[in-house]
């Protein structure tokens, strides 16, 4: 019975590094977008948000399995919960990059060169919190969950800086405004996949070592 139980924790955490991957792509590919929309990827990240959602809830439905047939002892209850927690931080950074997604979509996306510049390298930020994030998680690796932690600053930092340069150009009107608020609009999306991926690694913190610190949240 154990060995049963063992192996389906094993597959939990395949199948969580498998949406895993698919919200890594998903991200990596709206910030690509921001340097040159092309509607055939943003359609595939957009549609991919149903696949991501899909992936969610068979992962759900797994940890509801484990829970309610077996019988887990306190460090099995751990991973289980984490992993439904997890599960719902991944499938929220698809929708934030479908949302992007969608914004670009609509064709008015023409920023000046420095904003455009600051808006890829906040992106960029958040895409490799995303990856540091699910590399951990791979690895097991508490150390490095901390460190995607202590980045979120990085992207806050960015995102803080973004947001005064959209706010300048709004009230000087050196761009259209409805261009600028959806800018607005994106930085604040990557502020949020950067918040989820350290949600993520806080998880992954508990699952590991039975420490979860709301502070951070």
């Amino acid at each position: 019975m154990r060995n049963r139980f063992n192996a389906q924790l094993q597959m939990l955490d395949a199948q969580t590094l498998v949406m895993g991957t698919s919200i890594e792509d998903a991200v990596t590919q709206s910030v690509d977008m921001l340097e040159e929309p092309h509607e055939a990827i943003l359609e595939r990240v957009i549609e991919g948000d149903d696949d991501i959602d899909h992936q969610e809830r068979e992962i759900e439905s797994l940890c509801l399995k484990l829970l309610l047939m077996q019988q887990p002892v306190a460090t099995d209850l751990r991973h289980v919960s984490a992993v439904l927690k997890i599960a719902g931080d991944m499938e929220r950074i698809g929708d934030q990059a479908a949302n992007i997604a969608e914004i670009l979509m609509a064709g008015s996306w023409a920023p000046k060169q420095g904003l455009q510049d600051s808006m890829v390298a906040l992106g960029r930020r958040a895409q490799h919190m995303v990856h540091a994030a699910m590399e951990a998680y791979s690895k097991n690796d508490v150390a490095q969950a901390r460190l995607v932690i202590e980045r979120d600053k990085d992207v806050n930092t960015s995102f803080n800086g973004v947001r005064e340069k959209i706010v300048a150009e709004i009230r000087h009107q050196e761009g259209p405004v409805p261009m600028l608020v959806d800018a607005l609009m994106i930085a604040k999306y990557f502020e949020r996949i950067g918040d989820h991926s350290k949600n993520i690694c806080n998880w992954l913190e508990y699952k590991l070592e039975g420490i979860y610190k709301t502070e951070r949240i």
